[in-house]
């Protein structure tokens, strides 16, 4: 049952991956190719970010122990002998039939990505003259970008899921992803829409401000998911009934240590797992106030001047309450997948919102003008 249970929620993740950039294309249809490939992009990184948040919380991280491979071989029917005899050694490890296929697949989307990554590159060179050459500059940066992200992928099998290369690996995801809205939402030269759009200077500054502290409780996120301690303040909001638990900071921040020990090799203790959750709960009370009030600047200036920028105000929003509420059921219904799924995936949609925005923003924000619409 468990069994069918997993591959239905893959096949539904999978049905996500090509459902979205399909329609997302089909409807732009006055896209050039070098656009629809940028957002195809988008929507992939973020597909995969979905798709790697649910390899993590499957337990499949590992489902194939070496890289890039499987057993040394490019897929697991060629390891099927490898994967039985460690499925059968140890019933209850990382290594089943099951989670290899979850962590393959997780490593050929990542592939198909870094490969269109090029693609988006040589597009770029290619059409330089009327892209400009800060589009190859970019370019470059995000295939740097991906290039760091696949070594962190490979660092997270090789020092078998050390909590602190997880914790990097999904912090450059989720810059990479907001990277790549960023790149695609640009009006290069040679875009061309059927009518302008008045772009809303909002003030920059707040907008990266609320990027930052997105980042930093982002962090401190996955630095629950990765030492599992989503469980260690089981009521809300209190933890254990008391507003101040007792727990220690020290080694709930000790970054260099394997998942579950401290750096002795000693079980980590619940005051530790305590530290952990509780710094990002609090924290969020912070970015909670932070993104409402970018909410509200951006909507009434939306309002204002009649932009786009008020939808996705509204829409940060939104998603921003949906957080809160993935955020509690996972601690009063025991981390359900599809909650922890969606928190991660409300992570990527409050980055994605917050670029959009930063298109309708200026440093110098008491003035009009005139652009293309993104």
């Amino acid at each position: 049952m468990n069994g069918f249970v997993l591959f239905l929620e893959l096949g539904l993740i999978a049905l996500f991956v090509a459902g979205i950039p399909a329609a997302i294309l089909m409807y732009q249809r006055q896209w050039g190719h070098f656009q629809r490939l940028n957002w195809a992009l988008v929507f992939l990184t973020f597909d995969l970010i979905v798709f790697g948040a649910f390899t993590r919380l499957s337990d499949s991280g590992l489902g194939c122990p070496d890289w890039p491979g499987c057993y040394g071989t490019s897929n697991p029917l060629t390891a099927l002998t490898q994967i039985r005899l460690a499925e059968a050694t140890n019933p209850d490890g990382p290594v089943t039939v099951i989670k290899a296929w979850i962590e393959m697949i997780h490593r050929y989307l990542a592939m198909s990505l870094g490969a269109l990554i090029l693609v988006q590159l040589f597009m770029a060179f290619r059409q330089r003259h009327k892209l400009s050459l800060h589009a190859v500059y970019a370019s470059l940066g995000l295939l740097f970008l991906v290039c760091l992200q696949g070594a962190f992928g490979a660092w997270t099998v090789t020092f078998k899921l050390q909590p602190v290369i997880v914790t990097g690996h999904l912090i450059l995801a989720l810059l990479f992803f907001g990277s790549l809205v960023w790149y695609a939402q640009q009006p290069w030269p040679q875009w061309q829409w059927q009518q302008p759009r008045r772009k809303t200077m909002m003030p920059m500054h707040l907008i990266v401000f609320g990027l930052a502290m997105l980042l930093i409780q982002i962090t401190l996120g996955a630095w629950v998911s990765t030492n599992y301690a989503v469980l260690a303040c089981p009521d809300f909001p209190l933890c254990k009934g008391e507003w101040l638990p007792p727990m220690d900071l020290q080694g709930g921040f000790t970054l260099w240590r394997e998942a579950g020990q401290d750096p002795s090799g000693a079980y980590i203790t619940a005051e530790t797992l305590v530290a952990i959750h509780w710094a990002h709960r609090c924290f969020a009370v912070f970015v909670l106030i932070v993104l409402s009030w970018v909410t509200w600047r951006g909507w009434y200036l939306g309002r204002l001047h009649q932009s786009p920028l008020a939808g996705w105000a509204s829409a940060l929003f939104l998603i921003l309450l949906t957080q809160i509420g993935t955020g509690i059921s996972n601690v009063i219904f025991q981390w359900p997948l599809i909650a922890a799924l969606l928190h991660t995936a409300g992570a990527a949609g409050l980055i994605f919102c917050l670029v959009r925005m930063s298109y309708w923003a200026s440093w110098s924000p008491s003035h009009l003008r005139v652009v293309t619409r993104a």
